[in-house]
């Protein structure tokens, strides 16, 4: 049962003032991840450590490639005699590759147990316009901040001597401005000024209704989300523990966060990815890689049926969390809160995060995992498992514990790492191979972690396609400007889709073109009639050879005329649907003023 906006609001805030579990479920979560850490919890548990990349390590390409491939056969040859030497205690806990022959095993289901019913948090008797559903991200409360930090700013640079005219920006205005920022996304123009030429064969007249272009502009220079003395304050703290990279973005993005957790409960499969704002601006936050083009890295949780964005988090580099098992593992755990989720839910995610200490402890926290892994990275290598392109054979990791790793030749050999599949469930996949010249399609098996990555792990690039279609972008030279219109998208398309859950009445153009005009503050115009082609005037006689009676010859009445004016006016014209005659002159048009009323 849907609950209301202020219920939503509430159970996620108080979801998020509890810090911890109960003593209860700490015993229990501690119970059941002691034999996982005890078989997983060293890296040194895996066969030949020097070709593994530690589970907490920060996986880059160059990790991934440390090794070369010249060094394979003697780390093979030199990892078998290491295992004929160890313990036998050591050999059991230590992964290898099942054979072809053995049975495959499936991990321990979990049962699904969320939080609240999934789906959105609204009711359906609502009205849940484009506008209000906006609204849920962007608040009145969170608009009615922004106008207030945004005149404190624009008064501070008019201190520092800054030349263009300002007054203070309201709620009502700054709705218009972020109706015109979502105009400009829709409708691409070369650059800002365009969209108020009006010496162009391409001019558009719509942005100089809303707001003139100098006016567009200062907002755009002084949109901020905190207060400056507040800015201050904090970045006289740089260098210290106590500085906050994140402050001038914080108290938007706290109100985005918890909307995003309210409204809408995700379904059971999930997807964890990473999102890049590309900035040219100056930075404050660490950015994903040092170039021209900075790129910001989002951490995003996304429903994987329809793309909403359930929470995100901004990396702001080596310190982003506060504990010490990686980058990859921590951005995961950061955004998977049993408290507000539930239990049983199925995370998909690509090889930048997989690792089998980051599933085993999801799987002991009631989280299944599914996620691509890269070869050299925690698997074992021999030549018994090795995979040439004349083959497709399923190799499954003898694991003891949920884990289940598949290792598959498709294209290229494909391992993927899963604590919800086994290994091979009967499906199968079209293939062309050449055989004698020709391409034939073949059907092949493939394993079922396989099939289910494929299937669920579109989530984040549903959610990053529909946020391009109407990107909010534009340059600007403050990095926190770019975020700013980053949280736009992100308000936009969760709007787009809980509009889409609760009515599925609209496309994603007729959402943006409400959603427009409603911040704006213009009603949507209904679409002018379509007349049937059949409403078409003809003669109301057939002609005749006598040229000199072709004007008199069928003339009557015309309705209209004798209708509203009261006057007995002739005319040989009558439209074909309705057959009424019609006056059709210059200086009396009764055909088009009858058919405004049908």
């Amino acid at each position: 049962m849907a609950q209301t906006r202020e219920d939503a609001l509430q159970t996620i805030t108080d979801s998020e003032e509890e810090s911890a579990f109960s003593s209860e479920d700490d015993e229990d979560l501690e119970d059941e991840s002691f034999p996982f850490q005890e078989r997983f919890g060293a890296t040194k548990d895996t066969i030949c450590n020097e070709n593994v990349v530690p589970s907490g390590a920060y996986h880059t390409r160059a990790a991934s490639k440390r090794h070369s491939v010249f060094s394979a056969a003697d780390n093979l040859n030199q990892c078998d005699n290491d295992r004929e030497q160890m313990p036998a205690a050591k050999r059991a806990r230590t992964l290898s590759w099942k054979a072809e022959t053995d049975v495959d095993g499936a991990p321990q289901t979990l049962r699904f147990l969320p939080a609240r019913e999934p789906g959105p948090q609204l009711s359906t008797a609502d009205a849940n316009s484009p506008m209000s559903l906006f609204k849920l991200f962007f608040t009145d409360s969170a608009v009615d901040n922004l106008c207030h930090n945004t005149n404190a700013q624009a008064a501070r640079a008019a201190a520092k001597g800054r030349k263009y005219k300002w007054t203070d920006v309201s709620v009502d205005e700054l709705y218009r401005y972020i109706g015109l920022v979502f105009y400009m996304a829709a409708v691409k123009m070369s650059s800002i000024a365009d969209y108020w030429r009006e010496d162009s064969l391409f001019s558009l007249p719509f942005s100089a209704t809303i707001m003139s272009r100098d006016r567009y502009r200062t907002i755009s220079w002084n949109v901020h989300m905190s207060h400056p003395d507040a800015d201050e304050e904090n970045d006289r703290k740089r260098g210290t523990a106590q500085h906050d990279r994140l402050f001038r973005i914080k108290p938007l993005m706290n109100t985005i966060r918890l909307a995003c957790k309210a409204f809408y409960h995700p379904r059971r499969n999930l997807a964890v990815n990473e999102r890049l704002v590309a900035c040219r601006a100056k930075r404050e936050v660490t950015p994903c890689m040092k170039a021209k083009l900075t790129k910001f890295k989002f951490f995003i949780l996304s429903d994987s049926s329809n793309g909403y964005t359930v929470d995100f988090s901004v990396y702001t580099g080596k310190n982003s969390f506060p504990t010490d098992r990686g980058l990859s593992y921590d951005a995961v755990m950061s955004l998977l809160d049993r408290k507000v989720l539930g239990s049983g839910y199925h995370v998909y995610m690509d090889d930048f995060y997989t690792s089998p200490k980051l599933f085993t402890d999801l799987f002991a926290l009631k989280f299944g995992a599914c996620g691509r892994q890269r070869p050299e990275e925690g698997l074992p290598k021999t030549a018994a498992n090795s995979l040439s392109r004349n083959c497709r054979r399923i190799h499954q990791v003898d694991s003891d514990g949920p884990l289940v790793c598949v290792k598959w030749m498709d294209a290229q050999v494909v391992s993927v790492c899963s604590t919800i599949h086994a290994a091979y469930t009967g499906e199968r996949v079209q293939r062309k191979i050449k055989a004698q010249h020709t391409w034939k399609a073949k059907s092949f098996p493939c394993p079922a972690p396989v099939t289910a990555y494929n299937q669920h792990m579109g989530g984040v690039d549903l959610s990053d396609q529909l946020l391009q279609y109407y990107a909010a972008q534009h340059k600007t030279m403050k990095w926190y400007r770019k975020i700013f219109l980053h949280f736009l998208d992100i308000a936009a398309n969760n709007a787009f889709i809980l509009h889409k859950e609760l009515l599925g009445s609209m496309t994603r153009d007729q959402f943006m073109e409400e959603l427009i005009a409603e911040l704006c503050g213009l009603s949507q115009k209904a679409a002018p009639k379509q007349f049937s082609t059949d409403h078409v005037p003809v003669p109301g006689a057939q002609l005749t050879s006598d040229v000199r009676r072709i004007a008199t010859v069928g003339r009557r009445i015309c309705v209209h005329c004798k209708a509203v004016h009261g006057k007995k006016q002739q005319t040989p014209w009558k439209c074909q649907a309705c057959d009424v005659h019609l006056c059709l002159q210059l200086n009396r048009n009764c055909f088009q003023e009858w058919h405004k009323n049908l």
